[in-house]
């Protein structure tokens, strides 16, 4: 009896540290990646541990919605120009009096509205990106490339019908 009782402690010590010597494989998950950046844009790309990304993300978000503020502003400002002009009313000011038409007005209070509405989409468009990004990274987490991959374009002529014509030469090397 004693003999099973040592080598059944045996076995298991010897499985625990062939437990403990295992590395652990971080699974990296895509779904979380990508929940993280619906949340918070660039919190996906900050869990795949592409720290440089979330700027750029702020970036372009911040800065469309910037340019979707300012066009709001001078789209409001035209806009009341215009009313100015068409209300029949002899107390209004116009201060576009001499400068712009009608229709130079309808047209520039188009312009900044149309710019206003782009920025917005560029500004969803951004978001959309990150999300996608950051899944894209997730999925491509543990995929390592191998430093001896390359591609190698070359000028070369061929001979076709005993006459020289240029071409492309393709070497791909993966050792």
């Amino acid at each position: 009896m004693l003999p099973k009782k040592i080598t059944l402690l045996n076995i298991l010590f010897c499985l625990y540290f062939c437990v403990l010597g295992q590395d652990k494989i971080e699974i990296h998950s895509a779904k979380k990646a990508s929940i993280y950046s619906a949340i918070i844009p660039g919190s996906g790309q900050v869990y795949n541990k592409k720290y440089w990304k979330a700027p750029v993300i702020y970036l372009g978000i911040g800065a469309s919605l910037y340019a979707a503020s300012w066009n709001q502003t001078e789209y409001l400002h035209y806009r009341k120009a215009f009313e100015y002009r068409t209300d029949n009313n002899d107390n209004t000011i116009d201060e576009y009096e001499d400068r712009y038409t009608e229709t130079n007005l309808i047209t520039i209070k188009n312009y900044y509205r149309k710019n206003r509405d782009l920025s917005y989409i560029v500004a969803a468009g951004v978001y959309l990106l990150n999300i996608i990004d950051a899944s894209v990274d997730a999925h491509l987490f543990n995929f390592h490339i191998n430093d001896e991959l390359s591609i190698d374009i070359q000028p070369q002529f061929m001979g076709i019908q005993n006459q020289n014509m240029p071409a492309l030469s393709l070497k791909l090397n993966w050792n």
